[in-house]
């Protein structure tokens, strides 16, 4: 099973679809949970779900905004999307009618 942030990386590529890269994955996810995302933690995620073939990344064209540089495009695989929907399943089996307000 995928960890918190794999799942948090895969969604948000999902929904960035097909402009999905680095800053753009770690600035979806701040906007969307309110939590610093460090490109670090993000670049040895995306290498990591790659090798676990959940991405698949490639260059994109150099672009003037970066200063000529290429951003590192990521796009979800087949197996990214039954990962990261195993995963959206066994968290809302398991937090089923549990109340998270009040008291314990």
């Amino acid at each position: 099973m995928i960890g918190e942030f794999e799942y948090l990386l895969l969604a948000a590529t999902r929904r960035l679809a097909p402009d999905a890269y680095g800053a753009s994955i770690a600035q979806e996810i701040e906007e969307l949970t309110g939590r610093r995302c460090s490109l670090g933690a993000l670049y040895t995620t995306l290498d990591r779900l790659e090798s676990k073939g959940l991405v698949k990344t490639r260059m994109g064209d150099p672009t003037p905004e970066r200063g000529g540089r290429a951003k590192r495009m990521v796009t979800l695989t087949a197996a990214g999307r039954r990962a990261a929907a195993e995963f959206y399943s066994a968290i809302t089996t398991v937090t089923e009618g549990i109340a998270w307000s009040g008291s314990i």
